[in-house]
């Protein structure tokens, strides 16, 4: 029986990497895999834990087809490590952070691909947002309107007819952690089996040779 791949979603600043991190336990424990992106930019970048690489060796390692998934977004490539589909194919379930303009290519690729949205109360996420001090004011408000538009996706029928579940992430980390784990277990993602956890540093490697 092969694995599920979960798709979270949900605007910057909405917690899709913290949330991650604080979930990472419970859900290697359901079997879950947590794939870690492969993006063209340096690895010194503030943010998350993915394997930062020029445009030149995305280039080179999408044609190479080490890509399952890859995408472009705010200016840079992103990349899934191709192995997915290996760990799938073996009953692994895989959570991708992945983008929403390319669900629906995601869901044709995977049909039963589960999409979470994960939102935020604009109150809140303008608070976070002032809060790291990274943007200008109106970048912020930019943020806060294409929040408000996300928002509006929860509970959606996508274009394939897949349901787009909505996970809140505007109170405490454990929350949206217990929220995950309760949406997982209602999709009966809930398989206690090997721990595993891809890591695309294989990809280095592979470039090596």
């Amino acid at each position: 029986m092969t694995g599920r791949l979960i798709y979270l979603t949900g605007p910057s600043g909405s917690g899709k990497d913290s949330l991650i991190e604080a979930a990472r336990a419970p859900l290697q424990q359901r079997n879950v895999a947590i794939v870690r992106r492969v993006i063209t930019r340096s690895a010194e970048a503030v943010g998350e834990d993915a394997l930062g690489v020029s445009p030149q060796q995305f280039e080179q390692m999408r044609q190479k087809g080490d890509f399952a998934m890859h995408w472009k977004a705010n200016g840079l490539d992103y990349g899934i490590p191709a192995q997915i589909d290996d760990w799938l194919a073996e009953g692994r379930h895989v959570l991708v952070n992945g983008s929403r303009a390319y669900l629906a290519q995601a869901m044709a690729r995977y049909p039963r691909l589960l999409p979470i949205l994960l939102t935020v109360d604009n109150s809140v996420l303008r608070h976070r947002l002032l809060g790291r001090g990274r943007e200008s004011i109106e970048d912020i408000e930019r943020r806060l309107a294409r929040n408000q538009r996300f928002g509006q996706e929860g509970g959606a029928v996508d274009e394939a007819g897949m349901q787009i579940r909505s996970l809140d992430n505007s109170g405490s980390l454990s929350d949206a952690v217990m929220g995950l784990m309760s949406l997982l277990d209602a999709e009966g993602v809930n398989s206690v089996q090997q721990r595993v956890e891809l890591d695309p540093a294989a990809l280095d490697q592979r470039q090596d040779k």
